[in-house]
């Protein structure tokens, strides 16, 4: 089983949470630690280009998008997290690959701290669980 992790660097003191907790519970898991690649991108708007790739180089089982998009006092907060996740979702579609969108979109750095401590773990579960259902199909 491959698995790609794709990141998104901004706000990186949440997301090295959610990254460190994912890739430790794929290893629990049993998927080796040689199996999981890591691609790092600016911010979560650049999330889907990189899933994308990834997608058409038919090298990855599954992919996790990880990133965290906090509220600001702008309407940027809302594009951000409506475009990304629309375009991870379209390359799931598109690719027919399971995606896993570990990317939070919280209020405040408080509700942040309190979701990294699962979310990582939660997005590792998920991939694992989709794969196991789609090779049931």
């Amino acid at each position: 089983m491959n698995i790609a992790l794709c990141i998104s660097k901004f706000n990186y003191e949440f997301v090295e949470q959610i990254e460190s907790s994912c890739f430790e519970r794929l290893i629990t898991l049993g998927v080796p630690e040689k199996n999981i690649r890591k691609f790092l991108v600016p911010g979560a708007l650049e999330l889907p280009i990189v899933l994308q790739k990834c997608a058409q180089s038919k090298k990855f089982d599954a992919l996790i998008a990880i990133g965290a998009v906090i509220r600001g006092e702008t309407y940027h907060f809302e594009v951000v997290s409506d475009t990304s996740s629309q375009g991870i979702m379209r390359v799931q579609l598109d690719y027919s690959i399971p995606i896993i969108n570990a990317v939070l979109t919280t209020n405040n750095d408080e509700e942040t701290q309190e979701r990294v401590k699962v979310k990582g773990a939660e997005a590792a579960d998920c991939a694992l669980q989709i794969l196991k259902t789609l090779a049931e199909i």
